[in-house]
C-alpha cells in the first residue's frame, strides 16, 4: 500500500495544482519511483489511498500496467484519513495478512524485496536526518523496536499485518498509537538502514532530491562511458 492521500501543505505553490505524489524527480514521479520499484521487487499488486486531487493521480497511473502491477484505489474524499484511517478504510483491497506500506513522499534507493521477505511487522529506521534530529524509535540487540535511545528516524517503509487494523471504526485515526502497543507487547521488528534516502516533505529537501539524482545520474553516465571507452 503507497500512502497518497496528503495534502502536502509545506509544499506551498508546488502541490497548489498537483498532489506531492506526482513531483517529478530524475524523469518520473515519486510515485512512480516506487511502483518500479516494487515492481522489480517482485509485487504484483499495490493499493493506493487517495483524498487531495484523487483524480490526477487515478488518472496518471491508471490501473498499473505500465509498470508490471496491478492498482487499485481506496479514495477517502477530504479530508484525508491519517495514515491508520486510511489503512482501514482500505482493508477491502488488503485482504487478510502482511503487507508493505510506504509513504508516497520518500525517496530511497531501499530495495523493497527485502520486506516482501520479513518475518513479521517490521519498521525500516534510518540515520536521523536534521530535520528531524531526536529521532522516533529505538532498536534492541534483538531487533525489536523500543522507546530506549539511541533513536532512529521512522523511514516511511514497513511491514504492518491486517489484524492490527481489523476491528478498528472507520474514521480518521493516526497509526503511531498502534505502532506503541506493538511495541509494548514486542511485536515490531525493525531494521537500520543507512543508504540514500529523503523525505521530500518541503521545498528545500526536493530540491536536495533533485541534486542527488542528477548527481547519480552523472556518475552513472561517467561510468557507462568509461566501460564502453574500455571495450
Amino acid at each position: 500500500m503507497i500512502l497518497a492521500a496528503g495534502r502536502g501543505k509545506r509544499m506551498r505553490e508546488l502541490t497548489a495544482d498537483r498532489p506531492k505524489p506526482l513531483l517529478r524527480l530524475g524523469g518520473e514521479t515519486l510515485i512512480e519511483r516506487h511502483l518500479r520499484g516494487l515492481a522489480e521487487a517482485g509485487f504484483g499488486q499495490a493499493v493506493i489511498n487517495l483524498s487531495y486531487r484523487a483524480a490526477q493521480i487515478a488518472d496518471a497511473l491508471g490501473d498499473g500496467r505500465r509498470y508490471g502491477l496491478k492498482i487499485s484505489y481506496s479514495d477517502e474524499g477530504e479530508p484525508p484519513l491519517e495514515t491508520a484511517g486510511g489503512i482501514v478504510r482500505a482493508l477491502p483491497h488488503l485482504g487478510s495478512g502482511h503487507f508493505v506500506l510506504i509513504n508516497a513522499d520518500v525517496l530511497t534507493e531501499f530495495d523493497f524485496a527485502t520486506l516482501a521477505g520479513a518475518p513479521g511487522p517490521t519498521l525500516v529506521l534510518v540515520p536521523n536526518p536534521d530535520h528531524n534530529p531526536g529521532g522516533d524509535f529505538g532498536l534492541d540487540a534483538g531487533g525489536h523496536v523500543d522507546a530506549r535511545p539511541p533513536l532512529y528516524t521512522f523511514a516511511g517503509l514497513s511491514v504492518l499485518h491486517t489484524d492490527m487494523f481489523s476491528g478498528l471504526a472507520d474514521g480518521a485515526r493516526p497509526l503511531k498509537p498502534l505502532l506503541d502497543l506493538a511495541i509494548e507487547r514486542r511485536e515490531l521488528l525493525g531494521t537500520l538502514y543507512t543508504g540514500a534516502w529523503f523525505d521530500v516533505g518541503t521545498p528545500e529537501r526536493l530540491r536536495q532530491a533533485r541534486i542527488w539524482m542528477d548527481e547519480r545520474k552523472l556518475l552513472r553516465d561517467l561510468t557507462h562511458e568509461s566501460v564502453t571507452d574500455a571495450g
